[in-house]
């Protein structure tokens, strides 16, 4: 017999070590070559681990959530054979942040990301926890993420069971299960039952998302400026364009703000801006590389639109729309979440009045557009109705003053409020 150390390899520029965010073996079981052995986490991407050889896994490095330092054994292999050696992963080209994963009752589980069928094991499959009842025979395929998946099946919950709001499950789609079945099946509609205290470790994006911010509220000053738009003119325009688009996308008010972002940067250079903290030194930034706040299941992501400024409105919403579904089914590129020099954060319809968003380290300025609402103005002596927003902006005091903040705003408010001039030379 013989035994193999699989070392965790180089798997990004400058990356000390990754995090273990899933095991897809344990200690006993058959691996074989080619099959995946764990998901490990950068900075920035998920790499999934491959075995290069088949035998049976003796040693595994850690848990879910534990670092792993670059280089150090990640699992051990017992093979037919003589000798023992250390084997690297091979490198991963393509990195994902998640994998949106399909499941059928009963069935295997199958990964939407790829085509090729998993590596058959020698060992069993474990029996699955038990549940209420089996979906019938003819139910829709479930679309979840592993986060999702994961979770359901600590609690016991038959994704089969659940119903998803839109295309696939999400967390709030369980916790609606769970509010009216408890994760063990129906009880009468009306009836009230307190959920179970729900312990959940914080690990893999959220475990980011959480060093990132705190990192940025303890190294920034923040201050937030906020504004309110009469977009009535540029509603309408937009209203105008979609109505004869033909084949192109359907333009939201995001692409006309970028537009108007990128106009007025050449005048405020210092918001388009990423400093270094320990070198002491700013960037002010010519392009503008606007990282696009975006939702996902794993958590928030800021996919980023290389060189905004040469772009119309069409070409950004193109451009919006594909980032924003590469982040969320776990298929954008490193260099698409890296690499911004200014943040637009949006809520879309829930909106809100005014918001304090926070900034997007080590850039200087993050961008939040509010809701828009209708209410009476005055236009002279007249009242008219008007569509109104509130924009807030939160700046790094170290390198942006409040007066340099309001004057920014202020030049956006003219274009936003004009939108003929976002199309004129």
């Amino acid at each position: 017999m013989a035994r193999y150390s699989f070392r965790l390899p180089d798997i990004g520029e400058g990356i000390a070590e990754a995090e273990i965010v899933a095991w897809h073996v344990k200690i006993g079981e058959r691996v074989e070559e080619d099959a995946q052995l764990a998901d490990m986490m950068t900075d920035k991407a998920t790499v999934e681990m491959e075995s290069p050889v088949s035998g049976i896994v003796v040693e595994l490095a850690g848990e879910v959530g534990d670092l792993i330092p670059i280089g150090s054994t990640l699992a051990v292999i017992e093979t037919d054979g003589d000798g023992d050696g250390d084997v690297e992963a091979p490198p991963t080209d393509t990195p994902v942040e998640e994998e949106i994963v399909a499941e059928t009752p009963g069935a295997e589980e199958a990964s939407v990301a790829e085509v090729a069928a998993p590596a058959p094991v020698a060992a069993p499959a474990p029996t699955p926890a038990p549940v209420a009842a089996p979906a019938p025979a003819h139910d829709r395929q479930v679309l979840a993420s592993p986060a999702v998946r994961a979770r359901a099946k600590d609690l016991g919950v038959d994704l089969g069971q659940v119903q998803a709001e839109g295309d696939r499950i999400r967390h709030s789609d369980l916790d609606a299960f769970l509010r009216y079945s408890g994760g063990q099946g129906y009880h009468a509609p009306g009836a009230s039952r307190a959920r179970a205290d729900e312990p959940i470790k914080v690990i893999g994006m959220r475990r980011k998302i959480a060093e990132n911010m705190a990192a940025s509220k303890r190294a920034i000053p923040h201050f937030t400026y906020v504004e309110e738009m009469d977009v009535t003119a540029l509603e309408d325009m937009r209203a105008d364009l979609n109505a004869n688009r033909g084949g192109r996308p359907k333009l939201t008010m995001l692409p006309f703000l970028i537009v108007a972002i990128c106009r007025t940067i050449p005048e405020f250079p210092m918001i388009n801006a990423r400093y270094d903290d320990e070198g002491g030194v700013v960037t002010r930034y010519g392009a503008v590389h606007l990282g696009m706040a975006t939702q996902t299941d794993a958590g928030l992501m800021v996919p980023v639109i290389r060189d905004a400024q040469d772009k119309n409105v069409w070409q950004l919403a193109s451009e919006i729309s594909r980032l924003a579904e590469a982040a969320r089914t776990g298929k954008a590129k490193v260099e698409e979440l890296t690499g911004g020099t200014l943040t637009v954060t949006s809520l879309g319809p829930l909106g809100g009045i005014a918001t304090t968003p926070v900034i997007n380290r080590p850039e200087v300025a993050i961008i939040g557009p509010n809701k828009i609402v209708e209410r009476p103005v005055f236009d002279g002596d007249e009242i008219r109705r008007a569509k109104l927003m509130n924009l807030s902006i939160s700046c790094d005091h170290r390198v942006v003053d409040g007066w340099d903040a309001a004057s920014y705003v202020q030049a956006l408010k003219k274009l936003i409020e004009t939108p003929v001039l976002l199309f004129a030379d």
